[in-house]
């Protein structure tokens, strides 16, 4: 039996797959999470053999949980609508043991479990080529700062927020525009975002 923790932040979609899996002989829902931190939680509490989670989630994301549960007992597979390369390639640097999409038929999804608990890697394969396209240019730092652009902060407030003088984070700003063609520092956060760098 393959005990899973599912991790989803949609209502919905989280029961449907809850009992579409458990409809499969040899696989056992044993938790659900809504969020990253109730994730770690719940394979904390449970030990699965696997941590099924999306990559958006409050809090901590799927990579977030995937990066802390590397090295751990609990293989994690990544389910997800995000079909870029980008967040593929964040996901293996995190430790994943696998990477599929939530429009591949249920019985796909069931045969990845079961190829991630035997130790394989999976990837979706309209994004095993891609993976190894369009290599992200940003630092660390930042994608840090274009996360904070994101959520509507000023530099000012980043500044605060991160510890930072002003210069500096219209500095990182300004070098990030720069390697992405951006007129802007939220045109620059939405390149990032929508190639999967953030």
């Amino acid at each position: 039996m393959i005990r899973i923790v599912l991790a989803e932040d949609q209502s919905m979609v989280l029961g449907a797959f809850a009992a579409l899996l458990d409809l499969q002989a040899d696989i056992e829902v044993v938790a659900t999470a809504t969020t990253g931190a109730d994730a770690l939680a719940a394979v904390a509490e449970h030990r699965p053999d696997v941590l099924l989670t999306d990559i958006e989630m409050p809090g901590k994301t799927g990579l977030d949980v995937a990066a802390e549960l590397r090295g751990t007992a609990t293989r994690v597979l990544i389910v997800t609508t995000f079909a870029r390369s980008g967040y593929l390639r964040r996901a293996l640097d995190a430790g994943v043991a696998g990477y599929v999409l939530k429009d591949a038929p249920i019985g796909d999804l069931a045969s990845a479990l079961r190829r991630v608990h035997v130790g394989e890697r999976v990837v979706a394969p309209e994004l095993a080529v891609a993976a190894w396209d369009g290599a992200d240019p940003l630092t660390d730092r930042e994608r840090e700062l274009l996360r904070e652009v994101t959520t509507g902060a000023s530099n000012a407030d980043i500044a605060k927020r991160l510890h930072l003088a002003e210069g500096t984070v219209r500095n990182y700003l300004s070098a990030a525009m720069a390697k992405l063609g951006a007129q802007s520092k939220a045109h620059a956060a939405t390149i990032a975002r929508d190639r999967g760098w953030l």
